[in-house]
């Protein structure tokens, strides 16, 4: 591998590993302000508790997508010289914004954890409100510079320097608007599905462990309750994404058309051109996608030189997005016909559905991962599409293998890390893994 790739890839892992955490650190405020907002609604001990643990998961979660955040923000200027240097005047301002975002979700937070026998019920619930803003505004400024290197606009270049920025024309790239909303439902319905998962296990051992009362018990009510917040998160976000799948596919097919035939590997350049889920090839269905016809004429791989077109990954990460994403949809409409179906919501007496809530779990952060992969390796070989290449901006020291074992083995000590720390507040919830709690 070049030193090119190695910083390419230290991006990448850099990302990969945070994107995880600030994709929770949207959803999860969501979940803990509506446990404790039903906390002080009904003054149920569940809640409360529930209320208590997520906001405790969130703190720590939170600390490590900063840490991993601040690394990227190193990384950006330190591999990729060139990049801040020609556009750091352009994107400086919503990553200005993002700063002040992260400051006020930190001090919320703060007032969050350490305000609840302090302040006032109104004030406390608020203080997790602006939490929830926040988080959703960080991710909300970092996306419109992403959505600027997909299509940059607000300057113009001149003797090979980026003059005349105006940058609130650049945080309006075409591509703001969708990758925006994909982004924030993207992590709504991760990180629904995955407390989902988690509660859905619990009530499976629940069941299977005879605890107390069954799924009535204790710690079954608990479960129950928890399950629910989660879905009524997940399933909204999940049903919306794929249409607002269908709105990027459109916004793709125009402004980075390489990217599109890169994402179903079409090589020829006509009309019908095919959709593939899984084996099933749809014919017409990219047409579809991208122009609303079936006899759409969309442009293939054969139209760009050898060196523009992006790397074969870019198909598979699209159909693993693909998937993951429809499989999220179709638990939520079965999730959903439950629900009309018992007039209650409460799906705990169905065993699969619990066991397929489990297996959800992880859907959501592989459809995520799948799709940053398709964003960012489909613009390549541009860093700022068809200005300025990835080669170009990076830095020219050389031996970054160093830094990218390093960096890969700091993240995978941290996952562990991080992975423990989450059993020990979620192990005494669940029968046979440690004595019930005590509330």
């Amino acid at each position: 591998m070049s030193d090119v790739l190695f910083a390419r890839g230290q991006m990448a892992l850099s990302l990969a590993f945070h994107i995880v955490f600030a994709a929770i650190g949207i959803g999860m405020p969501v979940l803990m302000v509506a446990a404790e907002a039903l906390t002080r609604r009904t003054g149920d001990p569940d809640y409360r508790t529930l209320a208590l643990r997520w906001a405790k998961g969130t703190a720590v979660l939170f600390a490590v997508g900063a840490v991993s955040g601040t690394v990227l923000s190193f990384e950006l200027g330190l591999l990729f010289p060139g990049f801040m240097g020609a556009a750091g005047a352009v994107i400086g301002m919503p990553f200005s914004l993002e700063g002040f975002a992260f400051f006020t979700e930190a001090i919320f937070l703060g007032i969050f954890l350490y305000g609840r026998d302090r302040l006032s019920s109104r004030l406390h619930v608020f203080a997790g409100v602006v939490v929830a803003l926040s988080g959703l505004a960080s991710a909300v400024f970092v996306t419109m510079a992403n959505a600027w290197m997909n299509a940059p606009r607000g300057f113009r270049v001149a003797g090979g320097a980026f003059v005349d920025v105006d940058p609130i024309a650049a945080m309006a790239s075409p591509f703001a608007a969708h990758e925006i909303v994909h982004t924030a439902l993207a992590a709504y319905a991760a990180t629904g599905f995955a407390v989902a998962g988690v509660h859905a296990f619990a009530l499976l051992r629940t069941r299977r462990a005879a605890a107390p009362g069954g799924t009535d018990g204790p710690l079954g009510r608990l479960h129950r309750k928890a399950l629910g917040i989660a879905l009524a998160m997940a399933l909204p976000a999940a049903l919306a994404q794929p249409i607002v799948g269908h709105w990027a596919g459109q916004e793709v097919a125009v402004l980075q058309p390489a990217k599109l035939a890169a994402m179903e590997g079409l090589v020829h350049t006509g009309p019908y051109a095919p959709l593939h889920v899984g084996p099933i090839a749809i014919p017409g269905g990219l047409s579809v996608l991208a122009f609303n016809r079936p006899d759409a004429v969309v442009t293939g791989l054969e139209e760009f030189p050898p060196g523009d077109r992006p790397h074969p990954i870019v198909e598979t990460a699209f159909h693993a997005m693909v998937a993951a994403g429809l499989a999220m949809a179709g638990l939520a409409v079965w999730a959903i016909w439950r629900f009309l179906r018992r007039r209650r919501h409460d799906w705990s007496d169905s065993r699969p559905f619990l066991f397929a809530s489990t297996l959800a779990a992880p859907l959501g952060f592989l459809a995520m991962e799948a799709g940053w992969i398709v964003t960012e390796v489909g613009r390549q070989p541009w860093v700022v599409y068809g200005i300025l290449r990835t080669a170009d901006a990076v830095t020219p020291m050389p031996g970054l293998v160093g830094p990218f074992i390093a960096f890969a083995a700091v993240y995978a000590f941290l996952a562990v890390v991080v992975v423990a720390v989450l059993w020990r507040q979620v192990r005494p919830t669940i029968p046979g893994a440690a004595p019930e709690p005590q509330r």
